[in-house]
């Protein structure tokens, strides 16, 4: 074979060799779809992703993918895997768009920040699946709850907002119900704050107070608390909510009854369904007499009395 027939069988056997790499390359593009798995980082401040790639079209066998891959512990020592932990799947059932799935009780073992990142690490992983909208989370068959007892319900991947920075991206969203002042200060109104997304660093009872202190949203509402007021800290023991405010709460800019003020507080942590009833304090002396009326060392039952109807209508946030 001479020089030139050498040179041409070498480029025809490169000229075939690409055509086989560019066809194994589009054989790899066209025959599965990248997913992307979640999982918790070493220091549990935050969700890690790698990419999964499955050829799987079927709903309930690629959820049984991703579900074997969110319990199998990956090579990157950086990464929890979720459903790798103490706790156990004893099933799901999917219909109609809504995955519920059910633990042992050792899932209620985990510290709270842990859970939640857990939680989003799945619920964000398997609502890549088309035919899954929502997944619930059960216990033994019952429906899971936050730390104030509350039902979590259904949850999609937007339940769980992602943050940049080194801030903990667990956040969720909770429906409350908070009562402010009506229009001259002498009775309350109900106001259904839908969707407040709030950070889970946070207890439900201090994001009422903060909520309240914030003021209200729906019309024919007014505020209740001096909107400087600090809110130093809120707890709850036995069914008690201690609530400890600055100064600032002293002075009232707004015209408020001092019961309005004292239940509009009272009404809307008793709401939650951990507590029963609520103390206030000011810097955290509770021998205060508020607005020469109520004495704070007492405590603060629910009381709907003073609830009216506002003279125009309410609007969700």
């Amino acid at each position: 074979m001479n020089l030139n027939k050498k040179k041409a069988v070498a480029a025809a056997i490169c000229v075939i060799m690409l055509l086989c790499a560019a066809c194994g390359q589009e054989e790899q593009q066209d025959g599965g779809q990248i997913y992307k798995i979640y999982y918790v980082n070493n220091d549990e401040t935050n969700t890690l992703t790698r990419e999964y790639d499955s050829t799987t079209t079927d709903a309930e066998k690629l959820l049984q993918e991703m579900l074997k891959q969110l319990g199998q512990i990956p090579d990157k020592l950086e990464y929890e895997a979720p459903l790798a932990n103490d706790f156990n799947l004893l099933g799901y059932t999917l219909d109609n768009g809504q995955l519920i799935l059910n633990f042992d009780e050792q899932y209620k073992a985990m510290d709270k920040m842990k859970e939640i990142l857990t939680r989003a690490a799945i619920v964000r992983t398997v609502t890549q699946i088309p035919e899954i909208s929502y997944v619930s989370f059960t216990v033994q068959g019952e429906m899971l709850s936050d730390s104030s007892g509350m039902a979590i319900g259904t949850m999609s991947a937007d339940t769980f907002i992602e943050n940049t920075g080194d801030e903990i991206n667990a956040y969720e969203k909770v429906n409350l119900r908070l009562y402010y002042a009506n229009e001259d200060g002498t009775g309350l109104v109900e106001e259904n704050r839908r969707n407040v997304v709030y950070n889970s660093n946070i207890s439900l009872e201090k994001l009422v107070v903060e909520q309240l202190v914030k003021g209200p949203m729906a019309q024919g509402a007014y505020p209740t608390v001096n909107s400087s007021t600090k809110v130093v800290s809120v707890s709850v023991k036995d069914g008690i909510c201690y609530v400890n405010f600055g100064s600032d709460f002293l002075s009232q800019p707004y015209t408020v009854s001092a019961e309005v003020t004292i239940y509009s507080i009272t009404n809307s942590l008793v709401e939650l369904s951990n507590i029963n009833k609520v103390q206030i304090s000011v810097d955290g002396e509770t021998n205060i007499t508020f607005r020469e009326k109520f004495n704070l060392s007492d405590l603060f039952e629910r009381n709907l009395d003073l609830l009216v109807t506002p003279d125009s209508g309410q609007t969700s946030s």
